[in-house]
């Protein structure tokens, strides 16, 4: 096998052809259309390409290549950005090893690319960093800021993920992944951040991670890596997110429910319409606030969000005014339509903690109307036994809860494997009603016949589940 140079690992002087392995990722396609943005000749290849990331470069005039091989690096590209999901062993990566062209991560790119002279205001935490980083961009923007940002969805203000900007700031969205193949570290600590945000540290990404104090000692870099003068607004209701900062090189800010934050979260009130609570700063009431987002948890999100603007010098007022307008973030507890009085909800949520968050929100913002959960066990994580019993305990809130069985991961011994049948079984044991069915077909199969006027689905997946959405609301109509 050939091995990569680790001293092509570098940023060339001069680069007018970019070429990105596994362009068709969220984060890689929004790089290629930034670097098109900036007059880059952008190139392209990937495995999976279809809409919607396709349609998307397509549009901004990308050349996308099917499938790895050699001869997509010919003719030679200036600079080569590899992909998170790009292996060792991919064909292209073998090619580029032998043809000495300088190689850079995504993380790297954007860092060294868009960040720098920038002031990087960075979302970092197991949950809630994608709607936490667009209600910053978004109200930045609102208030005139003109700030760039990367996100890992779609915001709806934009109709898009990300943005150059012309102001001083970039927001962030800091992933705890790990960076590319020749760099295991996480992609945070790539960002230069100026400011960040912990929302809490949980065990993750099993895949990569072999437990929770793997997880924290990456939480521990970030924080060794802020600079003096910078500032981490800390969710110290958790107590990993407390012991991780501690000691930290800059100014810390908590903020959260208990008494004695810095921020605190009063009076929440949760309806169909969003969120109304009060923020109390340094035990003095700051203001009434309110989003139209549903639900505590992103109440908080919304504070941790107060505290960064607060510091920035935004004033209560325009905060305030900035928060109200905020419209949301594709898959994150989108209507997605009503039909004949059932209401179908998109959300992202595939963590059991943040299962077991929406399903309060939702339960809460639609009270009285029966809650029916689909959820589609489809992560690294999710689809090994580690989170099996954790499962058990978070659909509570659920009138009804209908899995559907994982795509198996073929490399990883069958007791390891998480199973759908399972998690139904005892969660009947537990007292919700609950069944598994082996594919999506069945699953709306079943929905068709069980549903009924007044309903809420939430339908939970990161994936795109087989346009399940958009099917379901087709067979009821």
């Amino acid at each position: 096998m050939i091995e990569i140079d680790p001293a092509l690992n570098c940023f060339p002087e001069d680069v007018a052809h970019v070429h990105l392995m596994g362009v068709c990722g969220t984060g890689m396609a929004a790089m290629a259309g930034m670097l098109k943005s900036q007059g880059y000749v952008v190139s392209g290849s990937d495995a999976n390409v279809y809409p919607p990331m396709s349609d998307f470069l397509a549009d901004q005039g990308i050349n996308v290549l099917e499938g790895y091989r050699q001869e997509n690096l010919s003719p030679a590209p200036d600079l080569v950005i590899v992909g998170n999901v790009i292996t060792r062993i991919n064909p292209e990566a073998q090619a580029l090893a032998a043809s000495r062209i300088p190689y850079v991560s995504f993380p790297q790119a954007l860092g060294h690319l868009f960040l720098t002279g920038k002031k990087p205001l960075v979302v970092c935490g197991t949950h809630g960093k994608t709607t936490t980083s667009s209600i910053l961009a978004t109200m930045l923007h609102g208030a005139g800021s003109d700030p760039g940002f990367m996100i890992g969805g779609i915001v709806k203000a934009f109709q898009r993920n990300f943005m150059i900007g012309q102001g001083d700031y970039f927001v962030v969205e800091g992933d705890e992944y790990d960076t590319a193949f020749f760099d295991k570290g996480p992609k945070f600590l790539h960002y230069q951040p100026h400011v960040a945000i912990i929302t809490s540290i949980e065990f993750d990404h099993a895949d990569i991670y072999a437990d929770l104090e793997a997880v924290k000692s990456s939480f521990r870099k970030l924080v060794a890596i802020m600079p003096e003068d910078g500032c981490l607004i800390a969710h110290l209701d958790d107590p990993v997110v407390r012991e991780t900062v501690a000691g930290a090189p800059c100014t810390v800010l908590g903020y959260g429910r208990s008494v004695g934050l810095d921020w605190k979260l009063e009076d929440i009130d949760v309806s169909v319409e969003g969120t109304s609570f009060t923020v109390v700063r340094d035990g003095i009431v700051y203001g009434e606030f309110f989003s139209t987002m549903p639900g505590a948890h992103n109440a908080l999100n919304a504070l941790a969000v107060i505290a960064v603007l607060d510091r920035l010098g935004l004033s209560p007022k325009i905060i305030k005014r900035e928060l109200a307008k905020f419209s949301g973030v594709r898959r994150r507890q989108e209507v997605r339509g009503t039909v004949n009085g059932i209401t179908v909800i998109d959300d992202f949520a595939h963590h059991p903690t943040a299962v077991r968050e929406t399903l309060e929100s939702l339960a809460s913002a639609y009270s009285g109307r029966r809650l029916v959960i689909v959820f589609e066990p489809r992560t690294n994580s999710s689809r090994r036994s580690v989170f099996q019993e954790d499962y058990v305990r978070v659909f509570d809130r659920a009138d009804e809860v209908v899995i559907k069985e994982p795509d198996i991961l073929v490399n990883l011994p069958e007791e390891q494997r998480f199973s759908s049948e399972m998690l139904a079984a005892d969660l009947v044991l537990r007292g919700v009603r609950a069944r598994s069915f082996p594919n999506t077909d069945k699953v709306l199969e079943y929905l068709s016949d069980a549903l009924e006027p007044g309903d809420v689905v939430a339908i939970l997946s990161n994936g795109g589940f087989d346009n399940i959405h958009d099917r379901l609301l087709d067979l009821i109509g």
